[in-house]
């Protein structure tokens, strides 16, 4: 199943607060409570329980807000507290900063609620131009893994598709020119272009051209655009004992294939969006057998740095990570991003990968 990153952000940047911040507030109340009940002398710390409101405001509502407010001046004047006896200043202070706070409340808990809005709006919109990959497409068992550069988006520069045609399962893995929301259109481009020439070109070469000549279109229409993107596709066999390969200035797929990790030996093409012709394109074919798997994935992979400014050397590490995976494609994706982010921490590239498990005759 294809899995993108859908919601990477921390409470400060509009996720639910975790536990321990809906707990401050009252944690506040039940310490001023103990300490002063605990001392065998009155205490002068009523002016915390001014903080009870504001803090209520991270975690909650208006009508919350307010109830721990009212609670915060009622305990102001409860003799067995020995808050010092407050005076009115003090009251009226900390009644001031409660309705100052449930007004916060509201304004936040409205915003709230048109964020999520649009939030929901824009992960429908992005989830239509890039649909999760399904778990099987014909004799081909697919899991594709997508994390985004840029928080908080679910599309960004790199893109994969798989889908069926008369000719076989083909499939797609690019990288578009730019990252973020900036190259989403580039993207819904090229995978409606790549979802109609998938059903009318009669080999992968001539679906490749079409995606070169969608992008030379695109770029024509919009001054100096100079747009690009390097893609491989491939193509497997009705009955998924060969497959096809065509790079154009992309990484080849990995062979996954008796422990072994090898790159398919394929003739290089120039990025897309070039104007080439599609005839110079020559595509490899490899014959498959039982348990093979193809592993793609975006620089965003091969190129992530550790602290030592090394590269992610995903040869030598994908064979341990294949072996030790669920038969579930999506283990070995699961595996790999794992060790990527070990190896580097803050990966501030779009990484994508499909992993594609023929489950054919050479399958089996």
């Amino acid at each position: 199943m294809g899995r993108t990153d859908g919601d990477r952000r921390g409470w400060l940047r509009g996720a639910p607060p975790p536990r321990w911040v809906r707990a401050l507030p009252l944690a506040l109340a039940a310490g001023v409570c103990a300490a002063t009940l605990i001392s065998p002398d009155p205490l002068d710390i009523g002016f915390l329980l001014g903080a009870i409101p504001p803090l209520a405001v991270l975690s909650y509502g208006p009508a919350v807000t307010a109830v721990l407010g009212v609670a915060a001046v009622v305990m102001l004047d409860v003799p067995a507290f020995q808050l010092d006896r407050p005076g009115q200043t003090d009251v009226l202070t900390v009644s001031f900063v409660a309705l100052l706070s449930v007004f916060v409340a509201f304004v936040r808990h409205r915003r709230d609620q048109q964020l999520d809005t649009e939030r929901t709006i824009a992960e429908a919109a992005q989830r239509a131009v890039a649909p999760p990959v399904p778990e099987r497409v014909g004799p081909v068992r697919c899991a594709g893994l997508y994390r985004a550069a840029q928080r908080g988006t679910l599309v960004g520069g790199d893109f994969f598709d798989v889908r069926e045609s008369a000719h076989g399962v083909r499939a797609v893995l690019g990288d578009v020119q730019g990252h973020g929301l900036a190259a989403v259109a580039t993207v819904s481009s090229l995978l409606g272009a790549f979802r109609e020439a998938v059903l009318d070109q009669p080999d992968l070469e001539s679906v490749a051209a079409r995606l070169d000549r969608r992008l030379v279109v695109d770029s024509a229409r919009v001054a100096h655009a100079e747009l690009f993107a390097t893609a491989v596709l491939v193509e497997f066999a009705p009955d998924a004992d060969a497959v096809r390969v065509v790079a154009c200035g992309h990484p080849p797929p990995v062979l996954l294939r008796d422990g072994a990790a090898v790159e398919v030996d394929v003739a290089p093409w120039t990025p897309l969006g070039l104007g080439l012709s599609g005839g110079r394109l020559t595509a490899a074919v490899v014959a498959l057998r039982p348990g093979d798997r193809l592993f793609l994935a975006s620089d965003g992979v091969s190129e992530a740095r550790d602290a030592t400014g090394a590269f992610y050397p995903l040869l030598d590490r994908l064979p341990a990570l294949a072996a030790d995976a669920d038969p579930d494609p999506a283990s070995t994706a699961d595996r790999v991003w794992t060790d990527v982010l070990r190896h580097c921490p803050a990966v501030r590239d779009d990484v994508t990968m499909l992993v594609l498990a023929p489950v054919g005759p050479a399958g089996r």
